[in-house]
C-alpha cells in the first residue's frame, strides 16, 4: 500500500472510529443476515485486494483485485481463476499506484472494468474469456473513476468519480462518455466523494463517503439525469459500495473503516448485520443473488486477510 493511500483510508478510519466509540459496540452476524463464511483468501502482498463484486448466474463471482490490477472469478467452492490482467503502470490520484476497482456484469456475460491509473489507461475496459482486455472507453486521467454499475435496459454504465465529484455514462454500444451528473452532493469535501453506485428502480444510487451520504438521481425519459435527491445520511465509517433491493429500495452497503456491513431501510436507522467477528476485513463492495450475499474485503487498512465472505440473506 503507498503511503497516500494510507493517510487517506486512516484519515476515513479516524472518523469511523469516533463514530463507533459513540454508538457503541457493534454485533455479530444478525438477521436477515446468516451462516457468514469466508470462501477464498487473498494475498495482500502481492496486491490481491479485492474491491468490487458482480455475480454469474451460477452464482460465479466476477472479482476486481484492485493492486494487482486483476478480475478473477471465484466459485462458491472458492476456485479462483483468472479472468483478465489490465495495465499495472502509472497512479491513480490520491492512490498513488493503478488500480482496478468498479466491474460490472452484462447480460452476454460480457464484464466491464474500471482501470485508474492517471494516464491514456484510465477507463472502461471490456473482458471476455479467452481474449485480452480491450479498452471500450477513456475516462479523465486526474480522476478517479471508482464504482460502476451497468443500466441493462439500456447498455449504459454509469461510473461515480471520488476526485472530480461526477458520474458519467458511457454506453457499452458504443460512443463517448460524458458527464451525467454533477453537484455539491457527489463533491469531497476531506477525501473521497461520489464512491459507491447502483442503478435501482429507473435511479442511479451514489454514495458519497467524505459526506457519508447516499443520493437518488432519478433518469428523466430522455436518458438525462435528474434532480439529485438526498436518501440517505450520517453513514460515517467509511461508506464505500452498495447495492439497493426491492420495491422499498432497501439498501445493504460496506463500510470499509468501521469493518461494517449495515442494512439500510427507508426512514430507519441503519442496522449492522455484519462485523469483523463475521471475516470482514475491511469491506468494499457488496452484491446479492437469489438469498447469497456477496461481500468483497480490501483489508487496505489491516493488511491481513483481504477476502471474499458469501452469506445467506432473507429479505422477504
Amino acid at each position: 500500500m503507498t503511503r497516500r493511500l494510507r493517510e487517506t483510508i486512516t484519515a476515513i478510519a479516524a472518523s469511523a472510529t469516533l463514530a463507533l466509540l459513540c454508538g457503541g459496540p457493534a454485533e455479530a452476524a444478525t438477521a436477515p443476515v446468516s451462516n457468514p463464511r469466508v470462501i477464498a483468501h487473498f494475498d495482500a502482498a502481492e496486491g490481491q485486494t479485492p474491491e468490487d463484486v458482480a455475480v454469474e448466474p451460477d452464482g460465479t463471482a466476477d472479482v476486481s483485485l484492485s493492486q494487482a490490477n486483476q478480475v478473477v472469478q471465484v466459485s462458491l467452492d472458492g476456485h479462483v481463476t483468472l479472468l483478465g490482467q489490465l495495465p499495472a503502470g502509472g497512479a491513480c490520484p490520491l492512490v498513488g499506484s493503478p488500480g482496478t476497482v468498479g466491474i460490472a456484469r452484462a447480460h452476454d456475460g460480457a464484464v466491464y472494468v474500471v482501470e485508474c491509473s492517471g494516464n491514456a489507461n484510465t477507463g472502461i475496459w471490456r473482458l471476455r474469456r479467452g481474449a485480452a482486455p480491450v479498452q471500450i472507453a477513456q475516462l479523465p486521467a486526474n480522476g478517479f473513476p471508482n464504482d460502476m454499475a451497468l443500466d441493462d435496459t439500456t447498455g449504459d454504465l454509469y461510473v461515480a468519480d471520488s476526485v472530480l465529484g461526477v458520474v458519467y455514462k458511457v454506453p457499452t454500444r458504443g460512443g463517448a462518455p460524458s458527464v451525467w451528473a454533477s453537484g455539491t452532493a457527489l463533491q469531497p469535501t476531506t477525501t473521497l466523494g461520489a464512491n459507491g453506485i447502483a442503478v435501482h428502480d429507473g435511479a442511479v444510487w451514489v454514495s458519497n463517503t467524505s459526506q457519508g451520504t447516499i443520493v437518488k438521481i432519478p433518469i428523466r425519459a430522455d436518458g438525462s439525469a435528474g434532480p439529485i435527491l438526498t436518501a440517505v445520511t450520517g453513514l460515517s465509517g467509511g461508506v464505500d459500495n452498495f447495492t439497493v433491493v426491492g420495491s422499498d429500495d432497501t439498501i445493504i452497503a460496506a463500510q470499509l473503516a468501521a469493518d461494517q456491513v449495515v442494512l439500510i431501510k427507508p426512514g430507519q436507522q441503519p442496522q449492522v448485520v455484519l462485523t469483523a467477528a463475521d471475516g470482514l476485513s475491511n469491506p468494499t463492495d457488496v452484491a446479492i443473488r437469489d438469498q447469497t450475499l456477496y461481500v468483497t474485503n480490501g483489508s487496505y487498512i489491516h493488511r491481513n486477510d483481504p477476502n471474499l465472505l458469501v452469506a445467506h440473506i432473507d429479505l422477504h
